[in-house]
């Protein structure tokens, strides 16, 4: 399994709004987003993180390939994921529908790269 994160501002004022948004996919829509996870091979986390600069989302997917599955995901024409990339713009700020040319983010420690000497 391979893990990727990246991390999404949350636009000013907006965090009571992403907090109703994750509720919905928690209740109302959480048919069509695992679903869509589930297809797409991935189990998605997000974790909210107040900063001086303003709340992030750190959100990470785990699964076989994310970076694949990230484009999927993106990519699907459904209305739920019309509707998810509509509310993600709303609130970040951000259009994943904009292909990336890149990871979003880079590796750089992981602890299982790192021989620990034996005690």
């Amino acid at each position: 399994m391979t893990l990727n994160a990246v991390v999404f501002p949350i636009l000013p004022g907006k965090t009571g709004e992403w907090r109703s948004f994750v509720a919905e996919l928690e209740g109302a829509r959480n048919a069509e987003y695992t679903e869509s996870r589930r297809r797409a091979g991935v189990r998605e986390r997000a974790f909210l993180q107040p900063t001086p600069m303003g709340d992030l989302v750190i959100l990470t997917l785990d699964g076989d390939d994310p970076s694949r599955s990230f484009g999927e995901m993106m990519s699907a024409t459904d209305a739920f994921t019309t509707w998810f990339i509509e509310r993600v713009k709303a609130i970040h700020g951000v259009d994943l529908r904009v292909p990336m040319t890149k990871s979003p983010s880079e590796l750089i420690s992981d602890t299982d790269r790192v021989a620990v000497p034996a005690r």
